[in-house]
């Protein structure tokens, strides 16, 4: 299968999670959009759902295809999150932000009872950092972030290029109204470090470090489906199962 159909696949199997009457948190980019597509046919066929978009996006497919909208602050809590990643590593800890959706995404993971990850095998990693930490940063003093972002790299070990996100030539702006910065650290073998130190910067909204939200992901590759759980328990050994 190509790398299409084996997002469709997790999508398919994501599916078979969510029941009737659940609270649903619906993720962004292109795994998280053919799970909206089979979701749709789903309500079309009498599921009763709903769903709170993590993008704008994402909401405007929804609205395309049927399925039924609410506000975060209308259902502030969820049962069930479904949405992509850009890296998977074996803990379940998370890139995202590839899509620029990272802030909302977290938002709602965090309101959600459970996280499932889809994503095509290509997306597993031993260790994070290949796929550039995506920063979402305050439009005012930019320049400051960027250098602090640096330096706190550096503390830890960390160097590669912080680029400001762009699209048609001008900088990318997120459904929050604010600024992208993708850093190419590498290999991040610490990240709970590198969130405590991306937080404690006053121009650092958010970064796409998912730590401790994802219950379980599943990867769809050449040889099926695989399903990852997070360990129950600390020290416990994470689960593989293979669907």
């Amino acid at each position: 299968m190509d790398a299409k159909q084996l997002k469709v696949e997790a999508a398919r199997a994501a599916l078979a999670h969510v029941t009737d009457g659940m609270r649903l948190g619906i993720g962004s980019g292109t795994t998280a959009e053919a799970f909206v597509r089979l979701l749709a046919d789903k309500v079309a066929n009498g599921m009763t759902i709903i769903g709170v978009p993590t993008s704008e996006r994402t909401a405007s497919l929804c609205r395309e295809l049927g399925v039924p909208l609410s506000t975060l602050d209308e259902t502030p809590e969820l049962d069930l999150t479904v949405d992509g990643a850009d890296e998977v590593d074996a803990d379940l800890t998370l890139i995202k932000g590839g899509g620029g959706a990272l802030l909302r995404e977290k938002i709602v993971a965090a309101a959600s009872g459970r996280m499932i990850v889809i994503a095509d095998a290509t997306k597993m990693v031993d260790t994070l950092g290949r796929f550039p930490l995506p920063i979402e940063v305050n439009r005012f003093g930019l320049r400051a972030t960027e250098i602090a972002i640096g330096a706190a790299a550096l503390d830890l070990n960390l160097s590669g290029a912080v680029t400001l996100r762009m699209t048609d030539g001008q900088a990318f702006v997120t459904d929050g109204g604010h600024f992208i910065l993708d850093a190419s650290f590498g290999r991040i073998p610490d990240t709970r470090a590198l969130s405590n130190a991306l937080h404690a910067i006053p121009g650092v909204v958010e970064h796409g470090l998912f730590i401790g939200l994802a219950s379980a992901a599943i990867i769809a590759g050449g040889d099926g489906i695989q399903v990852v759980h997070a360990a129950r328990k600390p020290g416990s050994s994470t689960d593989h199962d293979v669907a």
